[in-house]
């Protein structure tokens, strides 16, 4: 049966018509319980930023909200602005009249949410956030957390990870979140590198001077990525302790991968390939894959 066209450029595969789409924006940003550098809690002004990464997928840490809500509510009334976003929340802990921890926030519907014990014993509670969102028919996993300040911690949180992942066995996979993971030579997330393949790692922490990068994310397909960059906005550099960081990812690309197969590198974005190439050895040549 002969693929439809429309005016714009478009590929068939099979009895598919895929056209040119927006690249698919993902985040991650840790809000500081949306207290920013002058000291004050200001909620409506995380939102802002939040609302300039124009982010299909946000990963959020240290986010604060009131104890009445719902763990398992997926709209916020707590970060104005921000209506057309679905929401998974995973607080680590109760603070008097708050819960505290990670948030996602999606403008694609979620199919599936687990929340991960991170903690270890006589350290801060931690967790992760593992969400399946369905974008446009795709599958994407992602994968929100925020590590501890100890390497121990670091350590045995990172290996969870990748024992969920590797469990999991996904297609598309996004790890990110604030790692905390900064010693030169002490680095644990080396192991995520080594799983996924290098990534970028912008400087988001301090916010008015950069200098560490906390907030990673990594990608699989490695392929898939084209940019990431740190969000250093005026606003962003007054609302929280860190700069958002965000990646762009070329979508049609990711979604051809899976149909054609590991072995087709056409469609890798220039400058990737060789990455792309690594990370698909390291995880057998997942790509994106339509549900079902």
């Amino acid at each position: 049966m002969p693929c439809r066209r429309n005016k714009k450029r478009a590929r068939c595969s099979g009895d598919a018509l895929e056209s040119p789409r927006r690249p698919l924006r993902i985040a991650t940003y840790n809000v500081h319980s949306c207290v920013g550098r002058d000291g004050r809690r200001d909620p409506e002004r995380v939102s802002r930023v939040i609302a300039e990464l124009d982010a299909d997928v946000v990963a959020i840490q240290e986010f604060t909200y009131p104890m009445d809500v719902a763990i398992e509510t997926r709209k916020l009334a707590s970060l104005p602005a921000l209506e057309e976003y679905e929401c998974a929340l995973g607080p680590t802990l109760e603070r008097r009249s708050n819960r505290f921890g990670n948030l996602v926030l999606t403008r694609h519907p979620i199919r599936e949410l687990q929340r991960i014990d991170l903690s270890m014993d006589r350290r801060e509670p931690r967790g992760a956030l593992a969400v399946t969102i369905d974008v446009e028919g795709v599958e994407l996993h992602v994968l929100a957390t925020h590590l501890g300040l100890k390497l121990r911690e670091r350590e045995l949180q990172v290996r969870r990870i990748l024992e969920h992942v590797d469990a999991m066995g996904a297609a598309s996979v996004v790890v990110m979140g604030d790692f905390n993971d900064w010693l030169p030579g002490r680095s644990v997330v080396h192991v995520l590198d080594e799983r996924f393949g290098p990534m970028p790692k912008p400087r988001t922490f301090p916010c008015a001077w950069p200098m560490l990068p906390l907030d990673r994310i990594w990608v699989q397909p490695a392929g898939a990525l084209i940019t990431m960059s740190a969000h250093a906005s005026p606003l962003a550099r007054r609302a929280s302790d860190h700069l958002p960081m965000v990646a762009v990812l070329e979508r049609m690309s990711v979604t051809i991968a899976a149909k054609k197969g590991p072995e087709s590198e056409e469609d890798a974005t220039p400058g990737a390939r060789e990455a792309r190439s690594a990370a698909l050895g390291r995880t057998g040549g997942s790509a994106l894959r339509p549900p079902g």
